[in-house]
């Protein structure tokens, strides 16, 4: 092999190293992200749950009420 082509193969190993690094690095932030978003999915899932209670505790017909006591 020449120096040159021994150079320009040393510099495309060099390149994936760093490629294959970057990569790594980039599932891994991937993977966090969708951890988190998983965990604010259930959490907006579970704020929607309770709102609903709430408001359904909040509102609620007259008519289901006894009369009052001077009637």
């Amino acid at each position: 092999m020449t120096a040159t082509l021994e150079q320009r193969l040393t510099e495309l190993e060099t390149r994936i190293a760093f490629l294959d690094q970057t990569v790594q690095s980039l599932d891994a932030t991937v993977a966090a992200q969708d951890r988190i978003l998983q965990d604010l999915q259930r959490e907006i899932s579970q704020f929607r749950g309770e709102l609903g209670r709430v408001n359904a505790a909040l509102t609620h017909d007259a008519q289901d009420e006894p009369p009052p006591p001077h009637y």
